[in-house]
């Protein structure tokens, strides 16, 4: 069907998804399996989401991969085999071709098609969802599984036009493998997608540049192969450790909660402590040592002093390694960064870290990046600049209410919703895992299932009383916000000066974005509502 029939046509759906990673894929499952037709649109070429997007060398997963798994169906988790203790990139994207070829996915979604706008019609209750290819779909509800790291930041140094090699950015890799063999390559960002990408790229560069504006905290991954004993008790108790997950605030199971402060216990039995979750790997084990690691300045400190000292072990060279240890915020409060060896390339002597936090990189020339009076020579680039977090796909639609308003000036000044779900004066309109809900605080994919399952009931009971638009009051979104902001500032996160809170964007109202009461807490507030018959809603 060509593109100018398309544009004539009004395709109707009772839902249409936004994404088709593994929110949009479990949306479509989950809504088809209620009898309702679907229809997911994806921008990208195949599905798969971020895992899709991001090939970049060294790319994995910083939750176990037993847990960083769909947990609706008992067959497909005793199917699937997972090879490594963490995923790497590719192994996450075959994951995700296998759930779509299992519950026969793909015939109900829409490759390489960008959503341009969306607008909503009261009379009629229905979505009007615009694409870049012409072609327009209506539909009683619309989805917004388009992801919390999906909007990559694209650099914008003055000259880059100018530079003759090639650039990368880590966030939109190309699908043929990338050869840095005998290149000097500069490496921009040491957030987590540029502490996983050096050590990969050192291995094959002649010279490599590191430009790091921000000392970043990361912890060994201890990846290995899965252990085939391990996966057996794991897979034999998997229902039971789900359940777990549950009541936990990152929603992993398997690691008990921590009881005592980091100030009620002696020096020697801290430091035995840190040095026992150190060995152990993992970001959600160190973080569990003590209970007020996040809310408790005095005991943060211990903790961030201790990855300094193993930061100064690794690196030889005392100036490098104070410069890779992070002063400016406390561990943590940056979404924490799992390495594969990554500070120990720093001992080599082709790799060079180069201090941009006093003078930054002023312009990029055709041979190389220039910071403060030097200029460093490089045959390819790579930013890893990180995303427009949480809002910036969303932002990226023009959705439009039936009042002419726009939901890109509702959240001019930070995003506004209520339990993450849905905002105010926009009705029929969700989003999976969105700003205000502990998504990119908790393990992805059980705070997705929770939000579709979610919408799945909900969308089901309206239908049951017959109604057919919702909308959260203005109020509930009030207190709601109001509480998300109260519940951050009685922890240490707003130190941290991160994406959380859209710092890593210039001009980006400064709001914290994220939930970090505890999935556990969210999923008790979610049930209250529905219990008490969507407290907070209102329906026609």
């Amino acid at each position: 069907m060509n593109s100018e029939k398309l544009k004539k046509i009004d395709h109707k759906y009772d839902v249409i998804v936004v994404g088709a990673g593994f929110a949009g894929l479990y949306a479509l499952h989950r809504l088809r399996g209620e009898g309702l037709k679907v229809k997911v649109i994806e921008k990208g070429s195949d599905l798969g989401g971020t895992w899709y997007w991001n090939k970049y060398p060294g790319c994995r997963c910083d939750v176990e991969s037993l847990e960083y798994s769909f947990s609706f169906c008992e067959d497909l988790q005793q199917e699937w085999e997972w090879p490594e203790k963490y995923s790497a990139q590719n192994d996450i994207l075959n994951y995700a071709n296998f759930v779509a070829k299992k519950f026969d996915l793909r015939k109900d979604i829409l490759f390489d098609t960008k959503v341009m706008a969306a607008s909503f019609t009261e009379t009629e209750n229905t979505w009007k969802i615009e694409t870049d290819s012409g072609c327009i779909f209506q539909c009683n509800f619309c989805v917004l599984a388009s992801g919390n790291l999906s909007e990559p930041q694209m650099p914008n140094f003055a000259g880059l036009e100018s530079f003759e090699g090639n650039w990368y950015h880590t966030g939109l890799w190309p699908i043929n493998k990338v050869d840095f063999s005998g290149r000097r390559v500069g490496l921009i960002g040491t957030g987590s997608s540029g502490i996983q990408t050096a050590p990969e790229v050192a291995k094959q560069a002649s010279e490599l540049f590191v430009f790091q504006r921000t000392a970043n905290f990361s912890l060994p991954g201890r990846n290995h192969d899965s252990d085939p004993d391990t996966v057996k008790i794991h897979k034999s108790q998997y229902r039971q450790r789900r359940i777990a997950a549950l009541e936990t605030p990152f929603g992993i199971g398997g690691y008990p909660p921590p009881t005592q402060s980091a100030l009620e216990v002696t020096d020697e039995e801290r430091d035995r402590i840190f040095e026992e979750k150190w060995q152990e790997g993992g970001t959600i084990s160190f973080l569990y040592s003590f209970n007020d690691l996040l809310t408790n300045k005095e005991s943060n400190e211990f903790a961030s002093e201790f990855v300094r000292q193993k930061i100064r072990e690794k690196v030889h060279d005392t100036e490098t390694a104070e410069l890779l240890c992070p002063t400016t915020h406390p561990i943590g409060t940056k979404r924490l960064v799992l390495d594969n060896g990554y500070y120990e390339i720093f001992n080599q002597p082709h790799v060079n870290l180069v201090d941009i936090s006093k003078n930054g990189i002023s312009n990029i020339t055709k041979n190389g990046v220039v910071a403060g009076s030097t200029e460093y020579k490089v045959d390819a680039l790579i930013f890893a600049m990180g995303f427009d977090a949480m809002t910036g796909s969303i932002n990226n639609i023009n959705i439009c209410n039936h009042k002419g308003e726009y939901l890109s000036d509702k959240w001019k000044y930070g995003p506004l919703t209520y339990l993450g779900l849905m905002t105010a004066g926009f009705p029929n309109i969700f989003f999976v895992t969105g700003p205000q809900s502990p998504g990119v605080k908790s393990q992805m994919i059980l705070s997705i299932e929770q939000h579709v399952d979610w919408i799945a009931d909900c969308i089901k009971y309206m239908e049951s009383n017959g109604n057919k638009m919702i909308n959260p009051l203005k109020k509930s979104e009030e207190l709601w916000v109001k509480h998300v902001t109260d519940v951050a500032n009685d922890t240490l996160y707003p130190m941290g000066n991160s994406w959380y809170q859209g710092a890593n964007i210039k001009g980006k109202t400064r709001v914290f974005m994220p939930y970090v009461g505890g999935f556990q807490k969210y999923r008790a507030k979610l049930n209250a509502v529905v219990s008490a018959r969507y407290e907070g809603f209102d329906f026609n």
